[in-house]
């Protein structure tokens, strides 16, 4: 429960920490009277134009968050389509292949699963995918040409799923935008550091909000650049596998409803 917390909280510890970090500095400055620079209004210019590069930097993220939402729902309708026309075929004309790759579909799905744990190489991944090509040309004989054709498309539209939840985990976007964010808001914290702002105490509230919400925004940008974070303990922004979950939990159930010869293909 309090891994689930501090996963929960993670953003909000992150950026109180960097804010806890500001005020000391800002009491520092203050005792030691090195507040050398006046309050100017070219300050909160600065401010608003950190915001608006990190507000561009979450709009480009949110694009990639949101499409990522579906995979994995799109890799559970996959699954569910090869593993209902292999039930289907199976129960039709009871051919040992049909059987075979009942459970070769279920241990894909789990592959998959344990893959986006990084458990599991993108290339063996794909390789598995590629290796349900041997059942298709066992099955040719037994059923109609559009059935063949058909599980071979849910092939590629998986194929193609893979490597673009590849690509969006393993590609950083603009990483030149989250440097020139970074060193703003490190000026920034900086400038509100050894500025003289009065009543002091106020000053220390608008300077622990202020570095609060620009720590958050990058700490958040940062989490939601890779939605499939799964196998970081720190991430926290990570989009749901219950629809992959939920089918494996299907088959699984579905072939120990087979018995001892469909347990054993799984």
């Amino acid at each position: 429960m309090f891994r689930r917390l501090h996963r929960k909280y993670a953003l909000v510890l992150g950026a109180l920490s960097a804010v806890l970090l500001v005020i000391a500095l800002k009491l520092g400055a203050h005792w030691l009277g090195w507040e050398i620079l006046s309050l100017n209004p070219l300050l909160s210019g600065i401010v608003a134009a950190d915001v608006f590069l990190m507000g561009f930097l979450l709009t480009g993220v949110l694009t990639d968050y949101k499409e990522s939402e579906r995979l994995p729902g799109e890799i559970a309708a996959s699954l569910e389509v090869f593993f209902d026309e292999a039930s289907s075929l199976c129960d039709r004309t009871k051919d040992p292949a049909a059987m075979e790759l009942l459970g070769s579909v279920e241990a894909l799905a789990r592959s998959i699963h344990a893959w986006f744990y990084k458990k599991e190489r993108t290339n063996a991944l794909l390789d598995r995918i590629s290796g349900l090509n041997r059942f298709f040309v066992a099955l040719e004989p037994l059923t109609q040409v559009g059935y063949i054709l058909r599980l071979k498309q849910e092939q590629q539209a998986l194929r193609r799923v893979i490597i673009r939840i590849h690509s969006i985990r393993e590609t950083t976007f603009v990483s030149a935008g989250y440097l020139i964010a970074e060193w703003t808001t490190a000026v920034v914290a900086l400038a509100l550091v050894l500025s003289k702002i009065g009543p002091f105490f106020e000053s220390m509230f608008i300077v622990g909000v202020i570095i609060f919400l620009l720590s958050y925004l990058i700490l958040l940008i940062r989490d939601l650049e890779n939605p499939f974070g799964y196998y970081d303990e720190h991430s926290t922004a990570d989009v749901s596998l219950k629809p992959l979950e939920a089918t494996i939990a299907r088959m699984t159930s579905r072939l120990g409803a087979a018995g001892p010869e469909g347990a054993k293909k799984s």
